[in-house]
């Protein structure tokens, strides 16, 4: 505590000359700074977000890879399974798509240990050896067993890789753009996805095509290790291990010279402010401490997003094209156009109308388009009427989706976690939506068979619904505001 205090003491020192009051005693005057410095931002402009930029690039790169190992064995599995002699084995079939979501649940159990203990950096480039290593196995695969190990293995890099990134590109961006920066990370996710597609199609055509599909996976997971030696680490997470001095040093990359001395006050003032807490963040902590209440909120928030049906209407999407006599490639291109559209609209929105609001009519959005599906089922309808009702309906929950429900959540919460517990917290939130992910995954046909479509996707209407009412009790807006000030407010409540 002694060091401490002397570090926190050199670095005011350091700083007194140009932004800061001279003072005698650090722990009497050391407020009063700190609310002039505060008040100094307020009339600085804002840092340039071209600093942070390419950082933030880099890392949506494991964005994109997420997406591509989500997609790359839907057009392939076909002939991975004749290829491999498991053909008309749906069980095994199964395995080959599902045990990337096991692969992701062990990967974001351990996600925020590795992004505490390492550093971000180092979190991106642990998370893609494994997406390398798998596709690799993958690509050279003769046997099911051999396969699914590979499956496994890029499974646990797509668990690391979404929270480090929602944690990094949080960390990393200028308050005023932190939204827009967010959400690149839906957009390269569904850029992943896309590319996916389209790499696949040449597979009916081309022996041994999906081998390909895996190998070429391997050069953007590449391009996240190596682009990761040039990328700034966090800065807060650099002042959580006691590293002041570096921790500077990258708030001058991330946002200039100017704004380093506001952005380390803000970590000092935050860091006077807080009690005396243990530097080992248990789980016990997380359901029952005093952060409790966010760690709810931000994984009810998870749980909702699933239940609502996204990836229901994804599994579907085919049949509903099928049926209206649209291809299911081009019904394929249709749903990863919707997703891009929803996602690109989502990125200039983030920052001007904030992320609650976003989040409320994208709820409210779904809720409708399910409702439209449920319509569809109705017997009174004309064939035609239907099917335009349901591809209408898949649509438009594909595009209201990606309005707020797929991206601001993964944004939202490493803003209202503290930095303390960010990680740790991520980690168990995303941990509850592959659980979550991989229920939905499994019941879904069965509930489908046992319910009909109109019981189920009312029934998801209502989890819509019930999330939009979650949203407006619970959610706060974070629009604008920088980490420090989120936490500090979210402290000074009851």
């Amino acid at each position: 505590m002694l060091g401490l205090q002397r570090e926190t003491s050199s670095m005011y020192k350091r700083t007194s000359s140009r932004d800061y009051s001279p003072m005698v005693d650090v722990e009497d005057s050391s407020g009063l700074l700190l609310e002039n410095e505060v008040n100094k931002e307020m009339e600085t402009t804002n840092p340039s977000w071209k600093c942070s930029l390419p950082h933030v690039l880099v890392a949506t790169i494991s964005s994109f890879l997420f997406g591509y190992h989500l997609g790359v064995v839907n057009e392939p599995l076909e002939s991975i399974s004749s290829d491999l002699g498991f053909s008309g084995d749906t069980l095994a079939e199964g395995l080959v798509v599902s045990v990337c979501l096991g692969g992701a649940f062990i990967g974001s159990l351990f996600s925020g240990g590795v992004a505490d203990g390492f550093g971000r950096r180092r979190a991106f480039q642990l998370c893609a050896l494994p997406m390398i290593l798998g596709a690799f196995i993958s690509g050279v695969s003769n046997s099911l067993a051999v396969m699914l190990l590979g499956r496994f293995l890029v499974g646990t890099g797509m668990g690391l890789g979404p929270p480090v990134a929602a944690l990094y590109v949080t960390e990393v961006s200028p308050a005023f753009v932190r939204g827009t920066f967010g959400s690149f990370i839906q957009i390269a996710t569904c850029l992943g996805l896309m590319a996916a597609l389209f790499i696949g199609i040449p597979v009916h055509n081309i022996t041994g095509w999906w081998r390909v599909c895996f190998w070429l996976s391997t050069i953007p997971a590449a391009l996240l290790a190596l682009g990761m030696f040039l990328c700034a680490e966090s800065p807060q997470w650099l002042f959580k291990q006691g590293k002041i001095a570096e921790a500077e040093a990258e708030f001058e990359r991330l946002l200039g010279g100017s704004h380093v001395k506001t952005a380390m006050a803000e970590l000092y003032k935050l860091d006077l402010d807080k009690t005396d807490e243990p530097d080992v963040v248990s789980l016990s902590e997380l359901l029952y401490g005093r952060h409790s209440r966010v760690v709810f909120i931000g994984s009810t928030l998870f749980a909702l997003q699933q239940l609502s049906g996204i990836n229901a209407v994804f599994y579907f999407s085919s049949t509903v094209f099928k049926s209206a006599g649209v291809p299911s490639d081009l019904g394929n291109i249709f749903v990863g156009v919707s997703n891009l559209l929803g996602s690109v609209i989502a990125m200039v929105l983030m920052d001007k109308v904030g992320r609650k609001l976003l989040l409320l009519w994208s709820f409210i959005g779904m809720a409708v388009a399910m409702a439209l599906q449920v319509g569809a089922t109705s017997s009174y309808l004309p064939h035609f009427s239907a099917l335009c009702l349901s591809v209408g309906g898949t649509l438009a929950f594909v595009l209201t989706f990606a309005l707020g429900a797929g991206p601001v959540p993964g944004l939202l919460l490493p803003e209202i976690f503290p930095s303390r517990i960010r990680a740790k917290a991520m980690a168990f939130c995303m941990s509850v939506h592959w659980v979550i992910n991989f229920f939905v995954g499994l019941l879904f046909l069965r509930l489908l068979e046992q319910l009909g479509p109109r019981l189920l996707y009312s029934m998801f209407s209502t989890f819509c619904l019930m999330a939009v009412m979650f949203v407006k009790r619970n959610v706060i807006e974070t629009k604008g505001k920088t980490l420090q000030e989120i936490e500090i407010s979210l402290l000074a409540k009851p």
